[in-house]
């Protein structure tokens, strides 16, 4: 069975961030090309699946019974909207490129929940669970995602795969889908092969500008 979270409003700190980051002046950008910085919130589709991941006030009833994240169809749902953060040490400015093998943290804007995974079955494929965990934006080691991409940073128009640090698993979807009281979301989970179910890319958000120029180079994805 599945269990609703606490009802509690959205947190207006980071409710502000995005209102905040769409004043004019801002230092933002929200289409076209270029590279995906710290401090960005933006949705991210799986490219294999068409879904953005997401995730809500709902705890799995199974596993972990921590907050769950699926992957919807929805492009306007504004509980899919990610925050780019670094660790707890930081290593993320404001407004630098994320370069690839960089270690970050997904954060929800709406519940302030870090996108995490740990040795869970996931309900429907027996994969690797993956939950948001966390309060404020603070959780532990086990939210931390590196980074795999083509290239030196991250690119917005690029497909990119995120590897869990403490597991080695990679962000996936494969096509299940739950019924009430999500029905039709799609389980997101862990798996540990690179492979078409898990490469995303950056879509609807707003983008930090690039604090830094970039510099040449290339890593394979």
């Amino acid at each position: 069975m599945w269990s609703a979270g606490s009802g509690r409003a959205p947190r207006p700190a980071l409710l502000g961030l995005v209102l905040a980051l769409l004043v004019p002046g801002g230092g933002a950008t929200k289409t076209g090309t270029g590279l995906v910085t710290c401090g960005s919130v933006l949705k991210l589709l799986n490219t294999q699946h068409r879904v953005r991941l997401h995730s809500h006030d709902i705890k799995y009833g199974s596993g972990s019974g921590q907050q769950s994240v699926t992957g919807v169809e929805e492009s306007d749902d504004a509980n899919s909207y990610w925050r780019i953060r670094g660790g707890s040490e930081g290593g993320c400015p404001r407004g630098f490129p994320v370069r690839c093998g960089q270690a970050v943290r997904l954060t929800h804007v709406l519940t302030g929940k870090n996108l995490h995974t740990h040795h869970f079955p996931s309900p429907l494929s027996n994969n690797q669970e993956v939950s948001a965990f966390g309060e404020d934006g603070e959780g532990d080691d086990l939210d931390l995602w590196t980074v795999r991409c083509s290239g030196k940073h991250w690119e917005r128009q690029a497909a990119v795969r995120f590897q869990h640090m403490g597991t080695s698993v990679f962000l996936s979807v494969t096509g299940e889908q739950y019924g009430s009281p999500i029905r039709g979301q799609h389980e997101v989970h862990g798996m540990s092969s690179a492979n078409t179910h898990n490469t995303w890319k950056a879509m609807e958000g707003i983008f930090i500008k690039p604090s830094v120029e970039p510099s040449a180079g290339h890593d394979e994805l």
